[in-house]
């Protein structure tokens, strides 16, 4: 005979959506515009291209025989990526091994990526959360004169 508990599981599993793995249910991923994105959003998903990729820092660990605060932190690379689809361009910052899918040419999903402010301006990254691929070439053509990391956003404190 089975308990009440055993028998709620069982009804309970066959009327979940499709799972993955984990018992989690997934959600269709939701692409947005670059024209859309807004300061202190983040969960975004975008397909496109890259247009230019710049290293701002490549630094190489002092010494790779010595212990580290990490493994694996054997040395540091940003580059910051203009990236952009038909609605406008935003700088992307790229770290470490995304750097190398960041390449000029490249069409490329962004999953998961976030909004970080710096110095007033929008710039996307993606955490250890998101993920790049990169994808066949798009057919769209970038709308260049739309670059959202060039519009200064000021913190304004409203009273209450």
């Amino acid at each position: 005979m089975a308990t009440v508990n055993e028998t709620t599981a069982v009804e309970i599993e066959n009327q979940q959506p499709e799972q993955g793995a984990r018992g989690i249910v997934k959600r269709k991923p939701v692409f947005v515009k670059v024209g859309d994105l807004k300061p202190g959003t983040n969960g975004h998903t975008l397909a496109v291209k890259v247009l230019t990729a710049t290293t701002v820092l490549d630094k190489k660990s002092r010494n790779s025989s010595s212990f580290s605060s990490r493994p694996g932190a054997a040395n540091t690379r940003i580059a910051e990526c203009l990236i952009g689809d038909e609605t406008g361009t935003i700088l992307f910052t790229a770290r470490n091994d995304q750097v190398d899918l960041m390449k000029a040419g490249n069409t490329v999903i962004i999953r998961n990526a976030k909004i970080d402010m710096f110095k007033g301006s929008m710039r996307l990254a993606v955490d250890k959360w998101g993920r790049i691929e990169v994808t066949e070439p798009a057919s769209f053509t970038v709308k260049e004169d739309n670059n959202l990391s060039l519009v200064e956003y000021e913190l304004v404190n409203v009273a209450e």
